[in-house]
């Protein structure tokens, strides 16, 4: 079942499941977590959004069985056996309102294809044409195209790649839908339907259709292909006809132009483009406060480290006089550390003050039942608690 594949998903999608490793780690560890927690909120806000839509194609479609539609039953059984899915996904008819398509979904281990009434209207005639667009969302399923996404998701919006791994996608269920097909031009024009219409795709010269293809070349045709989900319908339509097929060059042009544009998913246009920067703003602002708290504590743990021998001289002093020094001075402590952090003393309460330039640290002394001295670390003005290393929280020093 290998020639079901088209070549370069293979490629683009070990490429895309690498960087999206990378980037997943990059996250959980930048945010310290929160970008799992985050994700969870995500899985949480998927579980209802998709439960809304397998609620509506339950209550409202029409499910297919050797009673209900057994001639479309008949076929679909047929494609699975065709690809070798034993795992049956659950399949329905929904009113489509006018729109020639179908498509795939799941709901947690549960797999659904759903053809919409037009379509189906539309192939009354033409079974090779149904069974074409129901190996394509087949094709989605045992490709797990819809459960292998989350891994990769970091690093789709990136221009060109997550586009192009899209469009390879996209011609490796062309693929599917092909075999299950009975015929490359029977498959061709159930794809050239949704460019034809329901009647007009009857009359349509599939000859002339393909050489349309060739027009794809140009600066604009090529920019817009590589921004964009899915190829040209013209081209998939040539691609079932031939799986060789040799497709006319894009303009070079458009690569450059392509790569400052982000994919924006198939949603495409403004909408797509909003949901993309507002998943970006979202990671943002969980990733920069963290970041941003990160460098601080790594400041902050120099400084503790450097003021160390600050405090033990304090201490070595107060043991030795049993009385607090006047002065930084008096127990031999310069003002300024090597990084030039400002040292300060409260010589009432032996309280000494580091101050770095993101804030100041406090540090009270205290002791414990043998009569030894440890300072209690606190963050002072600038600083937040979030901010201190865990061995100033609660030391001991």
């Amino acid at each position: 079942m290998n020639e079901l594949v088209y070549p370069r998903e293979r490629t683009l999608g070990a490429i895309t499941l690498v960087l999206g490793l990378l980037v997943w780690l990059g996250l959980t560890v930048g945010t310290f977590g929160g970008a799992l927690i985050g994700l969870a909120l995500g899985f949480v806000l998927y579980l209802f959004i998709q439960s809304t839509l397998i609620a509506h194609i339950k209550g409202n479609g029409v499910a297919l069985s050797e009673t209900q539609f057994p001639d479309l039953h008949a076929q679909f059984t047929a494609c699975c056996d065709r690809l070798q899915m034993k795992t049956r996904p659950q399949a329905y008819i929904l009113n489509g309102n006018g729109v020639l398509n179908a498509f795939a979904t799941k709901f947690l281990s549960t797999q659904y294809v759903v053809l919409m009434s037009n379509i189906v209207d539309a192939m009354d005639k033409h079974a090779d044409g149904v069974r074409f667009y129901i190996g394509h969302e087949l094709g989605h399923l045992r490709m797990k195209h819809l459960s292998g996404h989350l891994l990769c998701w970091p690093v789709l919006w990136l221009p060109l790649l997550g586009a192009a791994y899209s469009r390879a996608r996209e011609s490796t269920c062309d693929r599917h839908g092909l075999a299950c097909s009975g015929s490359p031009e029977g498959a061709a024009r159930a794809l050239a339907a949704l460019s034809a219409g329901a009647e007009r795709w009857k009359q349509l010269d599939v000859t002339s259709y393909l050489s349309q293809a060739n027009d794809s070349s140009g600066f604009w045709m090529s920019f817009h292909e590589l921004t964009a989900g899915y190829p040209w319908l013209t081209k998939r339509a040539a691609r079932v006809m031939d799986t060789n097929a040799p497709m006319p060059r894009r303009n070079v042009f458009a690569y450059l132009l392509a790569t400052f544009i982000p994919y924006a998913g198939r949603l495409g246009g403004g909408f797509g483009l909003l949901i993309l920067i507002y998943i970006v703003g979202v990671l943002a602002a969980v990733a920069i406060p963290a970041y941003q708290d990160y460098t601080v504590r790594a400041k902050v743990g120099a400084a503790i480290a450097g003021s160390q021998s600050a405090r033990n001289a304090l201490g070595h002093y107060y043991q030795s006089n049993r009385k607090v020094p006047k002065s930084l001075a008096i127990a031999g402590i310069q003002p300024q550390l090597a990084d030039g952090a400002r040292l300060s003393l409260d010589p009432r309460h032996m309280v000494l003050t580091v101050r770095i330039k993101q804030g100041t640290l406090v540090f009270t002394p205290k002791l414990d039942a043998q009569g030894r001295i440890f300072w209690d670390c606190r963050h002072g003005a600038g600083l937040k608690p979030a901010q201190l290393p865990a061995s100033c929280r609660s030391t001991r020093k």
